[in-house]
């Protein structure tokens, strides 16, 4: 059996067609799977539509409702912890994770791969610099850190039962990025591609805001090069400090007239308060999520199980 697990934030518009989906490829492909629908705090009537639909699937779904949103990677983890399946399928409710391409990702996995990433090609319904920015963000991970990680790697993938034990043992951070996690936990994988159709209703629930946070948990999580930044700055600078300090000496004693200097003084003191600052803002994020992981709060809290 297999496992598919479904997060949902305020779809009320797409949720029957993406059961109609997800239904069509099981029983259209015979594969005995229970489905398991996170709802992440929904304020529309998602919660009611599926609990309409497990009127009449009884046996096939598992609803868990959150007390309120605590957010995408949350409701991932959560599905996967209640999951029983001997592997499992994590993907998005909008219909972008295409459910016909479950059945490839399951010969991958009877192939004896233990993780199946679907990397997203592009995605339909984002423009060309979204898309080029994405792959950007991917290489920039990869250049500060010591992970090798897939461009473009999304949250559609497939673990087997001992990376999903591994995640709920080991990797229990407040701040995640779960689709780097499954990356760098040692077992055998491998990619699918695919492409990312136009939504078919609601709208994205990533904002600039919640992307950029995102991104920033990627960062910390998989690199402390921006910890170091302070030093390499610092050398930079104080190699120039010696530069600019030879140079007024010899223009003092051997130049014409004694250098002013105020407009030296201003633009190097500029420079130097406004990367300190920068710098203090990053010792500042790392402080803030070592702080949010000492106090050991739940990744989610559960309402109710259906």
């Amino acid at each position: 059996m297999i496992s598919i697990v479904v997060s949902v934030f305020n779809e009320e518009s797409i949720l029957e067609k993406a059961w109609k989906s997800i239904k069509y490829a099981l029983s259209h492909n015979n594969i005995d799977a229970e489905v398991i629908f996170v709802d992440d705090g929904s304020t529309d009537s998602s919660l009611r539509i599926l609990n309409k639909i497990k009127e009449n699937e009884p046996d096939a779904l598992k609803i868990i409702n959150f007390t309120k949103n605590f957010g995408h990677e949350s409701a991932m983890i959560a599905g996967i912890d209640h999951a029983a399946g001997d592997c499992i399928i994590c993907m998005d409710a909008d219909m972008q994770h295409p459910p016909g391409l479950i059945p490839e990702m399951l010969e991958k996995y009877n192939e004896g791969f233990h993780i199946v990433n679907m990397i997203r090609e592009k995605r339909e319904d984002n423009s060309w610099l979204k898309n080029k920015l994405s792959t950007l963000f991917y290489r920039f991970i990869n250049k500060l850190s010591e992970y090798e990680l897939h461009e473009n790697a999304s949250d559609f993938f497939l673990i087997s039962k001992d990376v999903a034990q591994t995640l709920r043992n080991d990797f229990r951070e407040r701040n995640r990025f779960l689709r780097g996690f499954i990356q760098i936990v040692g077992f055998e994988k491998t990619t699918i591609s695919f492409i990312a159709p136009v939504r078919i209703g609601g709208e994205s629930k990533y904002s600039f805001l919640k992307l950029l946070k995102l991104s920033a948990n990627a960062v910390v999580s998989f690199s402390k090069t921006p910890l170091y930044l302070g030093i390499y700055i610092g050398m930079f600078f104080a190699l120039f400090s010696v530069i600019l300090t030879v140079y007024s000496i010899y223009v003092y004693f051997f130049g014409d007239t004694p250098p002013s200097g105020y407009t030296t003084l201003v633009l190097f003191m500029s420079i130097s308060f406004t990367i300190l600052f920068f710098l203090v803002g990053i010792i500042g994020i790392y402080v803030g999520y070592n702080f949010d992981e000492n106090k050991k709060r739940p990744l989610y809290i559960i309402k109710k199980i259906y």
